[in-house]
């Protein structure tokens, strides 16, 4: 149970794209299925019942508007969820003039394709007062925002547990010490703290990792990803802040968004214009640049 669990991460990462784009068209044309039964229904009581397949058209046309906005919402979402813990009000800001965007371009471009339709059926599609109807448009666009963020920041957050969020254990004692010092011992520049140890939570388990574990780092948004003994965690961090606790001795930069320990390299493969292709002992490759060439020879030396 304990190494299917483990593993879990792993055997979801190759297919996790499939069932991304899968979850959201099964959602939404189940979605769309559902409010066109119930329109079809509601039609009947109507006074100016309207043609079956005008009702088709209308729910059909927005929720595929909405399939496509759900990459937007995505991207909003992954690039404002920094300010949600240090400046929530800019982050609800930025979250509702973006929903203002996405009800604009929903309305617009399911009118469009329900013009097409009714062109092609020889019909015309009254345009006539969008604009007066559109508050109530945005009433339901800001609810289908919202829900498209909420279940986003859930996913990610499932995410996190299952591949392991990591963070850097505090040192007390040492931090103790410090404070027990007297001023005049901290006239003079401290080396910077380096971190020793990690705390690792993965699906209700914690467990430690040292730093030199670590065989590999790579930037992903505003995380970085640890790479050790195969498995990945993350850690909310830049690299280059992270690189400044590390050892320079142990870990340097390869690439604009990778860093390697020296000690976990097996082999250099030389590539055309100055590049390399850097073999792990882990089995995993990492590139390496022509610009960062020399800090890999200096370091290795």
């Amino acid at each position: 149970m304990g190494d299917s669990r483990k593993n879990l991460y792993e055997r979801y990462e190759p297919i996790r794209r499939r069932v991304e784009v899968g979850f959201w068209i099964v959602f939404m044309a189940l979605q769309a299925v559902f409010n066109t039964t119930v329109a079809l229904v509601d039609a009947r009581d109507r006074a100016v019942p309207r043609a079956a397949w005008e009702i088709v058209t209308w729910e059909v046309s927005s929720h595929l508007v909405l399939l496509a906005l759900v990459p937007a919402v995505v991207a909003i979402q992954h690039r404002l969820s920094p300010l949600a813990r240090t400046h929530l009000l800019r982050y609800l800001g930025w979250h509702l003039a973006a929903s203002v965007v996405f009800s604009v371009v929903h309305v617009a471009a399911m009118f469009a394709l329900r013009a097409m339709v009714y062109a092609a059926a020889g019909e015309r599609y009254d345009f006539a007062g969008w604009t007066g109807r559109w508050g109530y448009e945005y009433l339901k666009d800001v609810r289908a925002y919202l829900s498209m963020v909420f279940g986003i920041w859930v996913y990610g957050v499932f995410m996190l547990r299952l591949q392991g969020e990591a963070r850097v254990l505090d040192q007390p004692e040492a931090a103790a010490a410090a404070l027990a010092e007297p001023a005049e011992a901290h006239q003079a520049a401290a080396p910077p703290a380096r971190p020793e140890r990690f705390l690792v939570r993965k699906l209700r388990r914690e467990f430690l990792i040292a730093a030199g574990d670590i065989d590999w780092l790579q930037a992903e948004g505003n995380y970085i990803g640890l790479h050790v003994n195969g498995h990945d965690y993350l850690l909310r961090a830049t690299l280059t802040d992270f690189l400044a606790q590390l050892d320079p001795a142990h870990f340097v930069r390869v690439h604009r968004s990778h860093a390697v320990n020296l000690g976990r390299i097996k082999e250099i493969e030389p590539l055309d214009g100055g590049d390399a292709r850097l073999h792990m002992h882990d089995g995993s490759t990492v590139p390496c640049s022509r610009r960062y060439r020399d800090a890999l020879r200096a370091g290795a030396s």
